[in-house]
């Protein structure tokens, strides 16, 4: 995957903000803004992630941000974030059936955020979206499985001795479908990230202080 000047730059401050929040738990575990922002960033870094990577990132994110609800049940804020991290989880997941529990369990973040802080504007655009992602869902998998089958195409290695060709195409294509899910978890977090709004966490993370400077 690559990236470009300012996905480099938002990669360093959200890493910045999570091992700031990181310190900051150590000195005070009951900190629910210092949680909130700790699943902020995570979720903003899942996206430079590589699918597995993002998902166990997803995770430690909702694991964070249900902390804050132990603690402060209203907090709106946490809900939708939430709702943002079920839904990229969802899009990460290509079982239709898998991935609908998570979108469920998203538009019931949302809507127990917009109950909290009525009218707000992102949670009910939120909502708006996820009730159309199941569909966007279907299609980018759809496409992703003919893409695959067009590219991975024949196979076998069967039985005849030495396969040189094949085992550097082999190879070529591993690195392919790496770099292909590593631009998939982008392309859909990103996603994500336009239609919900998650780049609010950007003020968030410039509040804690620039990152050090890159070497």
């Amino acid at each position: 995957m690559e990236f470009s000047t300012a996905d480099f730059e938002r990669l360093l401050m959200f890493e910045h903000a999570r091992k700031a929040c990181e310190a900051q738990y150590v000195k005070d575990p009951l900190d629910s803004e210092n949680l909130l922002q700790w699943g902020g960033a995570l979720l903003e870094l899942a996206q430079f992630q590589p699918i597995p990577e993002a998902k166990l990132m997803l995770d430690n994110a909702v694991s964070k941000l249900e902390e804050v609800l132990t603690l402060n049940p209203g907090k709106h804020q946490a809900l939708w974030c939430l709702g943002n991290a079920y839904t990229a989880h969802a899009f990460l997941t290509p079982d239709t059936d898998e991935a609908k529990v998570h979108f469920d369990k998203a538009a019931d973040y949302f809507q127990k955020a917009e109950n909290e802080d009525p009218g707000n504007e992102m949670y009910l655009k939120s909502l708006e979206v996820t009730a159309r992602a199941p569909g966007l869902h279907m299609n980018i998998h759809e496409n992703g499985m003919m893409m695959q089958q067009s590219l991975g195409g024949g196979g076998g290695g069967g039985g005849g001795g030495g396969g040189g060709p094949s085992a550097s195409s082999n190879a070529s294509g591993g690195k392919k479908n790496k770099k292909k899910n590593n631009d998939f978890t982008y392309d859909v977090c990103g996603w994500i990230i336009l239609a919900c709004g998650i780049v609010a966490w950007v003020g968030m993370a410039k509040s804690l202080g620039p990152p050090p400077p890159a070497r």
